[in-house]
């Protein structure tokens, strides 16, 4: 069973906003793009992983922390006897493997993902061993991605190819360890363990004043809406949603790209843009957050 869910990282949400608002450097357009990819895959490894009808405890994306030193696992399976921890890649194209290194053809090289596999390895084993647990460790890299190819493969068995996927979960599902309570213990101390900030977030510098304003349509991402009664109307595919869900929308983009301004009913009027009245966007807010302060100083949270 799924026991913690993977949600989309905060950073690849703003990325996604400021994609749509701003110009970005070709550098940074290149950073979102493999952000998005990793992200995908790991949402295919999730949905193969979601299959398994063995028992066990699925946890999606954690971030934990030991010795001071951060380390993210994209995916932990936890099952009667062992633990299996997954590093998901989605390369494409041609690969090989030469000298204790991963190139890209022709010769681009990329960080080992097996060095990479064995950090959060070695970090979980000693995050593990701080609370008292005692469990084995599997830890595999696992290139997702059907178009992918590695040529001179070392003979490591970490190593997840893609025509390997299917065996693998077969292996699993063959797994007749049962879990405990301690298991689940461990599960929720993972949980509680995991960090909801990532010191590994880049951004581009941003700012309020420099971000295109108004309102995004939730289909195709147009700019080009309009207000007819109590919709909000795109010409561009003409997709509606009311004006109190895209004014809502609206403010949890805003508050995601600026967590630290304060939600008035001026600002939230000048970033949607295409609601007239100020009166309207001030009665959504009063229902649907609560008001601090009084006359010119109110703010809402």
């Amino acid at each position: 069973m799924v026991y913690k869910i993977r949600s989309v990282p905060a950073e690849l949400c703003i990325w996604n906003s400021l994609l749509k608002r701003m110009k970005l450097h070709p550098n940074d357009k290149q950073y979102y793009s493999n952000l998005t990819r990793g992200y995908e895959g790991e949402v295919q490894f999730d949905c193969l992983t979601e299959k398994l009808n063995c028992d066990c405890y699925i946890l999606q994306n954690l971030l934990l922390q030991t010795n001071n030193t951060t380390f993210q696992i994209d995916s932990l399976l936890i099952t009667g006897n062992q633990l299996y921890l997954f590093e998901i890649k989605n390369y494409e194209g041609d690969y090989y493997y030469e000298h204790e290194k991963f190139f890209k053809k022709p010769q681009y090289e990329i960080s080992n993902p097996l060095h990479q596999i064995g950090r959060s390895e070695s970090l979980l084993r000693q995050l593990l061993f701080k609370h008292g647990i005692s469990l084995q460790i599997k830890a595999f890299v696992v290139f997702i991605n059907p178009e992918f190819t590695l040529y001179q493969v070392p003979q490591d068995n970490r190593i997840i190819l893609p025509t390997q996927l299917n065996r693998l979960i077969k292996q699993l599902n063959a797994s007749s360890s049962k879990l405990t309570k301690q298991h689940k213990n461990l599960a929720n101390k993972l949980v509680s363990l995991h960090l909801e900030e990532s010191p590994f977030s880049q951004l581009p510098s941003y700012t309020y004043e420099t971000l295109r304003k108004g309102m995004i349509c939730c289909k195709c991402s147009s700019f080009t809406l309009h207000v007819e009664g109590k919709e909000i109307v795109c010409i561009t595919c003409q997709q509606r949603e009311t004006i109190i869900t895209s004014v809502l929308r609206s403010v949890d983009e805003f508050r995601l790209l600026f967590p630290e301004r304060k939600i008035t009913t001026r600002l939230i009027h000048e970033w949607c843009g295409v609601i007239e009245s100020k009166k309207r966007i001030s009665r959504i807010l009063d229902k649907h957050f609560v008001k601090v302060g009084v006359k010119r100083w109110v703010y809402y949270k």
